[in-house]
């Protein structure tokens, strides 16, 4: 019979890419995502018992990322940078664009890069989004609405500089 502490480490070991993934969407830096995971993944650990019985463990999982990330952004900490970051490609497919995109999510503020990310990177359904972010189906909405009208304002003013130049 399996134990729940190896059920767990099957669980992390099968999903903590993803959730690397979409830390570093979130948070645009590969060190704090990794620390998001893995505190995420902590968190799930310490209530692993009760939470393999929810419906869907990845969405569990997902919350549990999303929360630690907003925290972490809470923290007056989370402003500082260091000069010489660099960003590095999710996707090596088309790293010009990915990091395009990246670059402009950056621009959205915590909440509205999070809804943008959970809808159309993690395929979330508004239903879904506005129960992991604790919000009404039409704030999500809205604000979905408005993320996207700004991504498309900040990757036409892009477009303009690069032509331009």
């Amino acid at each position: 019979m399996i134990t729940a502490e190896e059920e767990f480490a099957e669980f992390a070991h099968a999903h903590a890419e993803r959730l690397r993934t979409t830390a570093f969407m979130l948070c645009h830096d590969w060190h704090l995502a990794q620390d998001l995971t893995q505190t995420a993944l902590t968190r799930l650990f310490l209530c692993w018992r009760r939470a393999r019985q929810a419906d869907n463990l990845v969405a569990y999982a997902q919350k549990i990322l999303l929360r630690a990330y907003l925290d972490h952004r809470r923290r007056r900490s989370s402003t500082e940078t260091t000069p010489g970051d660099l960003l590095e490609p999710v996707c090596r497919d088309s790293p010009d664009l990915r990091l395009t995109m990246l670059g402009a999510l950056g621009r959205l503020p915590a909440r509205d890069r999070a809804i943008v990310i959970l809808r159309y990177f993690e395929d979330y359904s508004v239903e879904q989004v506005a129960d992991v972010l604790e919000l009404p189906e039409s704030v999500v909405k809205s604000q979905t609405r408005r993320s996207l009208a700004k991504l498309r304002q900040v990757l036409a003013e892009e477009q303009l500089a690069l032509f331009a130049a």
